[in-house]
């Protein structure tokens, strides 16, 4: 059985969207419409294509420089039970996850009781980049971010302690 995904694109080696070469995965629909957003394509749910997790992992797998998967947008948890599938078969298949959310880490983590899925998702991650492009906060010094207030936040640790735990890679 096939698990769908609504699709802005992908992108099969990237350095740009986390650390090593990685596979990132654009998923359509986005609620923020933040001022200077470079992805206002993403925007439409109704937009884009259609995929499937399968698809992707294929893809993955024939690519022996990919080391990551990066979950971009759009907005990844508006899609997060199926990204959460994506997610923990590529880590099966030895890759690890960046993910990109105009969410804070805050949000997320206080919506775990309506939103599971928020936390399936979470857990497969090893990286978040969180909150949302702020235009004013835009800076082009930054790694793997685009403003100033975004934070790259080591997933797992911020997990266990409950709070944000920045990333090595700020």
């Amino acid at each position: 059985m096939s698990t769908p995904l609504r699709l802005a694109g992908v992108v099969r080696e990237s350095i740009v969207d986390g650390p090593g070469i990685r596979m990132s995965v654009f998923v359509q629909g986005c609620p923020h419409h933040c001022k200077g957003c470079h992805n206002v394509h993403t925007w439409d749910p109704s937009g884009g294509y259609d995929g499937t997790v399968e698809r992707i992992l294929e893809e993955a797998s024939k690519d022996p420089l990919v080391c990551g998967l990066t979950l971009t947008g759009g907005e990844p948890f508006e899609q997060a039970e199926a990204l959460s599938v994506l997610a923990q078969r590529a880590r099966a298949m030895g890759l690890n996850i960046f993910c990109y959310t105009g969410y804070t880490f805050e949000q997320l983590y206080a919506a775990f009781d309506t939103h599971p899925e928020y936390r399936a998702l979470l857990m497969q991650c090893d990286w978040l980049v969180d909150g949302p492009f702020v235009e004013s906060e835009m800076s082009l010094m930054l790694h793997f971010r685009g403003s100033r207030n975004q934070r790259i936040l080591d997933v797992p640790a911020s997990l266990k302690e409950g709070r944000a735990v920045l990333s090595e890679l700020n």
